[in-house]
This record gives C-alpha cells, sequence and structure tokens, in this order.
C-alpha cells in the first residue's frame, strides 16, 4: 500500500507543478517588494478601480490594508470605497453572485486572496501582460499563459491592444514561436503598463498573507534577543560549570 501512494506521489507530482506553473507558458521574473509602499498603494488602487467589480479578496479588509500600507482612513473611505454596503472595516468583496458570474463568463471569477500563493508571482504577472486580440473568442481575447481564458482584458484601455505573432503571420493557435505585438496603444506606454502590473501583482502578493510585513519588520528583533540570550545563556552556564572538575 505504502508502495503504491509513493509511486503515485511520483507520478503526479510532475503534473500538479504543471498545472500550477500554466503548462509551457513563458513567465515573465517578477519579484515583490513588500517594503515599497507607493508600489502597493497604487496596486490596490489598480485592484479596486479594474479588478474588484468581479472578483474579491474575501480574506482581506480595507481597514487592514490601509494599516499596513499606511494609507489616511479619510483616503480609502473617499477613493478606494464605492458600494454603500461596504464600510472601512469591512471584507474587500463584491456583490457579483456566483450564479451571474457562471452565465456571463462561463465560470464564477474566483477570489483573488490567495491566488498568488496558489499560481506564483511570475504567473500572476505575466497573465496580466498576456492577453492578446482573438476574434475566435467569446470575449475577443485570449492569454499566453491562460490559455481560452474566460475573462476578458479590462485592463485594455491602460495596455492597449495586442495580437500574438509568429514569424511574419498571426497566430493560429499551432505555433510554438511565437511573440505579442502592440497595435493600438492604450492610455499607458508598454513600459508604465508593465510598472503598473508590477504593482498589482505586488499588492495581491501582499494581500495573500499580509502578516508577512510585520513578521519581517519582528524578524531582525527577535535575532538579536536570541542572540543576547545565548550570550547570557553561556556566561551562566561557566559561572555553573566553574567549581566543576
Amino acid at each position: 500500500m505504502r508502495k503504491s501512494l509513493l509511486v503515485l506521489c511520483i507520478v503526479l507530482l510532475p503534473v500538479t507543478g504543471l498545472a500550477a506553473s500554466g503548462g509551457d507558458a513563458h513567465l515573465r521574473d517578477m519579484t515583490p517588494d513588500l517594503h515599497d509602499k507607493a508600489s502597493l498603494q497604487n496596486g490596490m488602487k489598480l485592484f479596486v478601480n479594474y479588478c474588484m467589480g468581479c472578483h474579491s479578496l474575501k480574506h482581506q479588509r480595507f481597514s487592514r490594508a490601509a494599516e499596513d500600507l499606511e494609507m489616511p482612513r479619510e483616503l480609502v473611505e473617499d477613493n478606494l470605497i464605492f458600494a454603500d454596503a461596504h464600510a472601512f472595516n469591512d471584507q474587500m468583496s463584491n456583490a457579483l453572485e456566483t450564479a451571474q458570474g457562471e452565465a456571463w463568463f462561463g465560470a464564477a471569477p474566483p477570489d483573488l486572496t490567495l491566488t498568488t500563493r496558489l499560481h506564483g508571482v511570475d504567473w500572476v504577472y505575466s497573465y496580466l501582460l498576456g492577453f492578446y486580440r482573438d476574434p475566435e473568442r467569446p470575449t475577443g481575447v485570449n492569454n499566453t499563459v491562460f490559455p481560452l481564458v474566460a475573462m476578458p482584458n479590462v485592463l485594455e484601455p491602460l495596455q492597449g491592444v495586442q495580437r500574438q505573432v509568429c514569424g511574419d503571420a498571426e497566430h493560429e493557435g499551432d505555433g510554438s514561436d511565437c511573440h505579442l505585438e502592440l497595435v493600438h496603444e492604450g492610455s499607458m506606454s508598454p513600459d508604465e503598463f508593465e510598472r503598473a502590473m508590477f504593482d498589482l501583482t505586488n499588492f495581491l502578493a501582499y494581500a495573500s498573507e499580509p502578516s508577512k510585513l510585520k513578521a519581517q519588520a519582528l524578524a531582525p528583533k527577535v535575532l538579536i534577543f536570541l542572540f543576547v540570550f545565548a550570550v547570557v545563556a553561556y556566561l551562566l552556564k561557566r559561572e555553573y560549570w566553574r567549581d566543576v572538575h
């Protein structure tokens, strides 16, 4: 029985790793910076304005984010809390019902609180940059990281319109040497949009583990305490054993 379970784990491990990384898609490198408060604040603004209509952060509260990201309560209430049903201490949820999401998109939009822990920050960052025009899809777009994606590209006004090109011909879905080409500019330049998506991914990385900020701030104090305790313990040990031969 144990041998069978071991074999099953060995067989399934590569499959689960492939699913988490997005298959053969090329992922862009992204390293979160949870100490960049300006980035996190801009990421929260982007999430509320462009994502929260469909996606929620049920395990995050406006008040906790405001405290951690050093945002005044009045600023959050005036600019980031739009629904009358929401208060400053409420969870970052929305009014979209599961049945509505399934009817509109074919699947209910998931809660994004733990999405960076599920897929990884590289996957999320690459996904946000990977939308391109595909007339054959119901929403008119596809994604290099998540093929046949049901989500419309709500960030298109910022990014502009991309198409996928393989060699000299537009992608037909069967090529591997392909790249994205910007055909209509958005309100942001490519560099500005990449920075904005970094900020959004950075905020989602923070939202997946808000306590990490305080843990990192506490870590040096803990190390100093352990060092001082080790010195005191060593001196005490020498005192106890000084007369023992």
